[in-house]
């Protein structure tokens, strides 16, 4: 007799079905476990043999192969444990295989015979309902299966409950569905003494999903601008919070099933390495760049991280999803962020300070910023200098307009740019770009002469025509006039 139970792989943030057989049949005994297994899914043979041994069951002495089938797709993770038990405990006479025919199963065992959590119920769960199967996964992430609509749901807590559920003896309770977090409340921009130009483009920034580029001494204020970018963004939809969730639950960040609204915010250490930024790893997991997922992505220091690290994020920015190529995977990430970048102009962080001098100007300066390529440089739409901020300027009363302020007027841009059919100006791309962008005359005139003077290139220009349509969308302008275009190019003069 051979038992099935299905489960599922993770590729990504696809879940592609997978089938464990089991087969309990003469000869010596052994455990084989076949089908490309990873080291967590060989190891589930002992967990197993253990939760078994938990509830008073012993192996059959007998030969006990199981395969999961298709055999040439590479499997990973601990969720393999419980469809192994169920099909090994079916194939034993345990319980009734049919009873499982209509349930996808995910879940790591522990010793003791517990159904622990383990990364990606989410994506099982929306699998379960595009394919129309039920889902057993760990009691704790019965609240995240719970997101996908329509699914019947078990989420035991250890074996025995599951078998007593399946035989009638118990009747396992429906788990509540996740919470939405409340949004968390960051630095909000009355805490930002001066700095004008830079709160402008920060807005600018936030109504269009422009990245942006701050350069200014220490302690200008630079990395908490950054932080009140989040206070301003308006919040996810319904739709944008399950596809950041999703993200969240195949890392195994996603607690308690509970989603939130509020835009992701990551800034990692520029010690991270590619793996960790862009994602990968001996298990492939998604990396900082698609943890920002519809958020923003800050990256403080930015000349410190390494250049292959910092190139990596090339492709990303552009396509809005990042490709992992493995020897035996291919896996593709979302990674639609905006990136925001904070950088001192040399080393030392005082070049063109008129307080405190460069000792090595203008060398310092040349071999600090060369570290940026100009392909990176290139996909980022603001550039703004941040100015050093005075003792003086901090005994300043905070000033009148907050984020709640700014965050109204960046909505109603949005609004806009939505009734375009696109989620933000900086997705606008095409036919759309040469409709919604066009300039008038007197800033069509301007955009030529500015391109030709700045030497554009093809990817800068588009990007310019992106901000100015984002500049009139926050005045409320139809059209993209000669004062947007001068705007943009404004934010553009640092690099050319």
């Amino acid at each position: 007799m051979v038992a099935l139970v299905k489960t599922v792989a993770y590729l990504g943030l696809e879940a592609r079905s997978v089938e464990v057989q089991c087969q309990v049949g003469p000869g010596l005994p052994r455990f084989n476990l076949v089908g490309l297994p990873d080291k967590a899914v060989s190891e589930s043979r002992e967990r197993v043999q253990a939760a078994l041994a938990a509830m008073g069951l012993a192996l059959p002495p007998k030969r006990i192969t199981v395969n999961l089938s298709p055999a040439d797709l590479p499997k990973d993770g601990s969720h393999y444990d419980l469809p192994i038990a169920l099909a090994l405990l079916a194939a034993m006479g345990v319980t009734d295989a049919e009873q499982l025919g209509d349930w996808i199963a995910v879940g790591e065992l522990a010793l003791d015979g517990r159904v622990v959590p383990s990364p990606g119920v989410l994506i099982a769960a929306l699998h379960a309902s595009e394919v129309g199967s039920g889902l057993i996964c760990p009691a704790a992430q019965g609240p995240e299966a719970r997101w996908a609509s329509g699914v019947p749901v078990l989420a035991p807590r250890d074996l025995v409950g599951l078998l007593g559920h399946l035989k009638g003896s118990l009747v396992l309770p429906e788990p509540p569905r996740g919470e939405v977090a409340e949004t968390v409340e960051g630095n909000d921009l009355r805490q930002v003494r001066g700095q004008e130009t830079a709160k402008r483009a920060l807005e600018i920034a936030a109504a269009g999903g422009h990245n942006l580029m701050m350069v200014g001494p220490p302690g200008s204020g630079k990395s908490l601008l950054a932080s009140c970018l989040p206070g301003i963004l308006p919040p996810m939809t319904p739709a944008e919070a399950l596809e950041v969730s999703m993200v969240q639950s195949v890392a195994g960040t996603l607690e308690a099933g509970r989603i939130s609204r509020s835009r992701p915010f990551r800034a990692p250490h520029h010690s991270a390495s590619m793996a960790a930024l862009t994602g990968g790893g001996l298990k492939v997991r998604p990396g900082e760049v698609s943890l920002a997922h519809l958020g923003v992505l800050f990256l403080d220091e930015l000349p410190e991280f390494q250049r292959p690290v910092l190139d990596s994020l090339r492709q990303p920015l552009e396509t809005g999803s990042v490709d992992v190529a493995r020897a035996n995977a291919h896996v593709t990430f979302p990674a639609r962020v905006q990136l925001v970048a904070a950088m001192n102009p040399c080393r030392c962080g005082y070049a063109g300070d008129p307080a405190r001098n460069c000792n090595k100007y203008p060398r310092c300066i040349g071999d600090y910023q060369a570290r940026l390529s100009g392909p990176l440089l290139d996909r980022i739409d603001l550039h703004v200098h941040v100015g050093a901020v005075s003792a003086l300027d901090m005994t300043l009363p905070p000033p009148a307009e907050g984020s709640a302020e700014v965050a109204r007027r960046v909505a109603a841009a949005r609004a806009r740019q939505v009734a375009r059919g696109v989620r933000s100006n900086a997705e606008l791309e095409g036919g759309k770009l040469d409709t919604f962008a066009a300039p008038d005359e007197a800033g069509r005139k301007l955009l030529l002469q500015a391109a030709e003077k700045l030497r554009l290139s093809a990817r800068g220009y588009t990007r310019m025509l992106r901000v100015a349509r984002t500049i009139a969308d926050l005045a409320g302008a139809e059209t993209v006039g000669r004062a947007h275009i001068a705007e943009a190019l404004s934010y553009r003069l640092m690099t050319g």
